[in-house]
């Protein structure tokens, strides 16, 4: 049988004006919850030697990329993510709510973990701190993979409340992952050339862990109330940093 006559019942939707909208607006909300991974790998990946930090990004988002092509692959499963299996303080707990609470949890506790030694940069001052604190390739790959987990359960369960059509969920996973291997060293990289941006964004991370705590307790908060506080907050710290940089720029005179 040609490829073609095979493949043609997933891709019957090329003939339909609606299901190209349907593909866009999938791949455009793809990318936007992508933002969430990709700010976590970037910080996490900043703290490794220089020599692993492309490959440790390079890993982790192929990770995801596999995970939720798999996930799509179990989509029954998925979906059936979403039926109670008990109750608690008056709220039915899915799978996906309980996954969502622990994978909120351990982001408020990574971002506080990071603030903290973002303030207190005194602690690495110390040989023995320092040595304990410093992440490993590995620690770092299996720290990706847990919220990769998380985040695309996330991904793939908003993709089907979207789309009955397989392979526009195949196809804007694969085009949202492609942008976030894309954006995740040039995003890293600016990171780290400025330090006061790796402090807005563990304050996103923070903001997004307490969201899909209250998202897995039945409190859901509109995306678009918690992307556009976080492109607010940097539109100001993007004003402020060309601030600094014309102070700069005069004193240099």
């Amino acid at each position: 049988m040609p490829l073609i006559d095979f493949l043609g019942p997933y891709f019957a939707f090329v003939h339909d004006p609606t299901a190209w909208a349907a593909l866009l607006t999938l791949v455009v909300l793809e990318i936007v919850l992508g933002i969430d991974n990709l700010i976590f790998i970037s910080i996490l990946t900043n703290k490794l030697p220089k020599e692993q930090q492309v490959p440790a990004r390079r890993l982790g988002i192929s990770a995801a990329l596999v995970m939720r092509l798999i996930l799509l692959a179990t989509i029954s499963i998925i979906v059936q993510l979403t039926t109670p299996v008990f109750t608690a303080f008056g709220h039915g707990f899915s799978w996906r709510d309980m996954i969502l609470v622990a994978g909120g949890l351990f982001l408020v506790w990574k971002a506080t973990k990071e603030i903290h030694h973002t303030v207190d940069p005194a602690e690495h001052d110390d040989p023995s701190l320092a040595k304990t604190l410093q992440l490993s390739l590995a620690g770092a790959i299996a720290q990706i993979l847990l919220l990769d987990l998380v985040f695309s359960i996330d991904s793939i369960i908003t993709a089907v409340g979207m789309t009955d059509e397989i392979a526009i969920m195949y196809i804007a996973v694969i085009v949202a992952v492609s942008v976030m291997m894309l954006a995740a060293t040039p995003l890293a990289n600016f990171i780290e050339r400025n330090p006061t941006i790796v402090m807005l964004a563990l304050g996103f991370l923070l903001m997004i862990g307490m969201t899909l705590i209250a998202d897995g307790f039945g409190y859901h908060v509109p995306k678009g109330y918690i992307y556009a506080a976080m492109g607010f907050s940097a539109l100001v710290e993007g004003l402020n940093m060309l601030a600094r940089n014309r102070k700069a720029k005069r004193g240099g005179h």
